[in-house]
């Protein structure tokens, strides 16, 4: 299908204190056309949409971006060069933004009904009263609840969500004709992810806009937009209809982002090993006190219950699975099998009791370690590589003297694929001087280091980019294989479990809604929970 040209931008650079991020560029979108932006961390997507609309802020930008409507044909507007006023009538009005994170875009201050609204105001003329009922209809028209009530709520008070209807109502106001998306459905759950984009496509296809999506995720490309631009390193590689890029990519980075998709790789589970897990619960529970409403919470706290009555074993060499969305309880079943939450209910590691008045058992503690979700935030940035992966000796191996310790952190870098041939100094560093993906190799080597049974990993590469987490759960399938480690796999990934689970348990305000082998409950799910988690996974 031939569109009218709305955006053609040309020779685009963009350069921050000096160093050129993105390199000359170009690309165009027809009216009513979707394009994907696509690539990892740091090749240049977002600062190539806020150049757009020159948002980016200490950027220096060359090139064109030439705008093009029916009044100004064939000439267009060029938005990196007309003055700043005349910019200002078109960001919002004809040129709208959602972006990756509305608890941040969102003004904490202001009512979300009064920040709709003031975009009305400024760009449509509307009186207050009038900008307000419309604001309503709008986040009526994104699919928000009770939505009158909704326009008097912060930002704070509404769901993750909501929050990004809201913020696409605001984007939608004065009907643009174009809208950038900046990565609009990274920060949401699964479930709420496929919604987002089911709305999206409804009010594109309704409003008739063109849009750019800005996204790292192949799979949303493949379902949403019509055309995609490749970006690595500042350079568009490739781009083309979606169906023939997918089909045939041309450029050996193109098939590297569609081959990163995770692949199952599971080593059975030795026969026996059921005999005495590693780790067992039966009946686990955990409660928070919560104040309650009205003059009574002056006097009794209520109580929220995170985990309900929670029944699960890990065998040696197995991995559990436990998957379910923000808020579900995941995390907090992690943290109470670590002995860090006081909990009811039986908990066994290695046959033994476990509560967290045990926690200073040692031995105990030595069997499980865990991996955090953030290599950025889980390693200090004061301790270097020797201070951080040999931590857990100084406490579980107090004979070892330092270059014993030097030693075996070596050891355990090599095992998870950091050697001193490709980092000179290796232990002499700090955690800044790594990639995101080497970060959390670190933290696996910390944990690897005593030689533990079990590995607690909590979104293990949900903060990585696509090819990097199909290394990272590689690196854990070939760690599982050759010591036998058994794994406690935290994720909202449906796809993770697939590729790494034995055993899988799901999980909602705190319950397990359906337990059993992966391929039993992925493939011929039970509950109407499971089905929904899988099938908006399907649809990714």
């Amino acid at each position: 299908m031939k569109h009218q040209p709305l955006l053609d931008v040309k020779e685009l650079r963009v350069a921050f204190g000096g160093k050129e991020v993105v390199h000359g560029i170009d690309f165009r979108i027809g009216a009513g056309e979707k394009l994907a932006l696509v690539g990892e961390s740091g090749s240049g997507k977002t600062v190539t949409a806020l150049s757009l609309l020159r948002l980016a802020q200490n950027a220096d930008v060359a090139g064109t971006a030439k705008l093009f409507d029916s009044a100004n044909m064939p000439n267009g507007r060029d938005l990196l060069s007309i003055p700043e006023r005349e910019l200002r009538g078109i960001r919002g009005k004809e040129i709208a933004m959602i972006f990756q994170e509305p608890m941040t875009a969102l003004n904490a201050l202001y009512t979300v009904g009064d920040q709709i609204a003031e975009v009305l105001e400024l760009h449509e003329g509307l009186s207050a009263r009038a900008a307000q009922a419309a604001a309503v209809q709008l986040l009526a028209d994104t699919g928000i609840p009770e939505p009158e009530r909704r326009a008097r709520a912060f930002p704070h008070q509404l769901s993750g969500g909501q929050r990004q209807r809201a913020m696409i109502a605001m984007a939608l106001a004065c009907k643009p004709r174009l809208l950038l998306a900046d990565e609009p459905t990274t920060a949401l759950d699964v479930t709420v992810r496929a919604q987002i984009l089911e709305l999206l496509a409804d009010l594109q296809r309704r409003h008739g806009m063109a849009v750019l999506l800005i996204t790292h995720d192949l799979n949303l490309v493949r379902r949403f937009a019509d055309r995609v631009a490749v970006m690595e390193d500042g350079h568009i590689v490739e781009q083309g209809a979606v169906a023939a890029v997918f089909e045939a990519p041309q450029h050996a980075y193109t098939r590297r982002l569609i081959d990163s998709h995770p692949e199952r790789d599971v080593t059975a589970v030795p026969a026996g090993a059921d005999a005495r897990p590693v780790l067992e619960a039966t009946g686990l529970r955990v409660g928070y006190p919560v104040p309650r409403p009205g003059f009574a919470g002056w006097f009794r706290k209520g109580e929220f219950v995170a985990v309900q009555n929670a029944d699960f074993r890990i065998a040696p060499g197995e991995t559990l699975g436990v998957v379910g969305e923000s808020g579900s309880g995941k995390s907090t079943l992690a943290l109470a099998a670590l002995g860090l939450l006081k909990h009811q209910g039986a908990l066994k590691v290695d046959g033994k009791g476990w509560a967290v008045d045990r926690s200073s058992d040692l031995a105990l503690r030595r069997v499980m370690q865990v991996v955090f979700q953030d290599p950025f935030s889980s390693l200090s940035p004061r301790m270097t590589v020797e201070q951080i992966v040999g931590e857990g000796l100084r406490v579980h191996a107090t004979e070892l003297d330092t270059a014993q310790r030097r030693a075996r952190a070596l050891a355990a870098l090599a095992d998870v694929g950091l050697n001193e041939a490709q980092f000179p100094s290796l232990l002499d560093r700090y955690p800044h001087e790594f990639s995101g993906g080497q970060r959390q190799r670190l933290a696996i080597a910390r944990a690897l280091i005593v030689d533990p049974q079990l590995l607690v990993l909590d979104e293990p590469t949900s903060a990585l980019d696509v090819t990097i987490q199909k290394q990272v759960l590689g690196l854990l399938q070939r760690l599982q294989r050759e010591r036998g480690l058994s794994y406690l796999l935290i994720t909202h990934d449906v796809e993770v479990i697939r590729a790494m689970a034995h055993q899988v348990i799901v999980m909602k305000d705190g319950a397990i809604l359906e337990a059993g082998p992966v391929e039993r409950v992925l493939d011929a799910p039970e509950h109407p929970y499971t089905k929904k988690l899988v099938a908006a996974a399907l649809l990714e």
